[in-house]
């Protein structure tokens, strides 16, 4: 049975367009829950040793190769991720959440395993998919200068409103870095992995019955929420 009532909004965009920021603001908003894919993997990942694996159809992935993958900037496995993120959801709708996804699906192969999955449970007019937009040239500054907090791993953006905090405004720890993850080299893999393997999906997407709203993401925060919002409510 379709769940009627429950909405999932799915935001896309390059490395650094504040994604994972505007997904925080969306869910409490809505109270819908957040799936931050990055932290299921690292979740799956971190701790990762030669012998790990995990099993899907039959066909062992090494956890430690997701873990190269993860930290070098690559997209990890598409089959291990769509695995990981359909299990969540299925948890999830169980309990009748309404979700929202910061830069999931990733690529071609997930969005063919998860957009269906989707709309079987919730419906193809409950899922809502915006792009947000930024340029390659901001997306090497924010994330060169990101920083995340040390309690509950919140993604800040880094911008001229930002630049003074030394601890997260959620949370009151500390702001870090994520070691090895933010490099320019590292940033340049992810910006060359989002535009080959994670751009391709707004086709999928129309071909789906699903409509892509862009979003200028180089807008303030608050500007960038308040579009969303506004798109939210919008019939067309």
């Amino acid at each position: 049975m379709i769940m009627k009532n429950c909405k999932i909004i799915i935001l896309l965009g390059p490395p650094g367009s504040g994604k994972g920021t505007q997904a925080g603001l969306v869910s409490e908003k809505l109270n819908l829950y957040y799936i931050e894919t990055s932290k299921i993997i690292e979740a799956n990942v971190m701790k990762a040793k030669a012998k790990d694996f995990v099993k899907i159809g039959g066909k062992k992935y090494s956890l430690l190769q997701e873990k190269t993958f993860w930290k070098t900037g690559k997209l990890c496995t598409p089959e291990v991720v769509s695995f990981w993120v359909k299990k969540k959801i299925e948890e999830l709708s169980k309990e009748g959440r309404g979700l929202v996804f910061a830069g999931s699906p990733r690529t071609l192969y997930e969005g063919k395993q998860i957009i269906p999955f989707l709309k079987k449970i919730y419906g193809t007019k409950n899922i809502k998919i915006f792009l947000l937009e930024v340029s390659p040239d901001e997306t090497l500054f924010r994330n060169s200068q990101r920083r995340i907090c040390d309690l509950f791993r919140h993604p800040i953006l880094t911008n001229k409103e930002t630049a003074g905090l030394t601890r997260c405004p959620l949370d009151g720890s500390k702001l870090i870095k994520r070691r090895g993850l933010d490099t320019v080299e590292v940033i340049k893999v992810r910006l060359k992995e989002y535009r080959e393997r994670t751009y391709p999906l707004i086709n999928y997407f129309k071909e789906q019955g699903l409509r892509v709203k862009k979003i200028n993401g180089e807008k303030p925060v608050a500007d960038v929420f308040d579009d969303i919002l506004n798109k939210l409510k919008a019939k067309s």
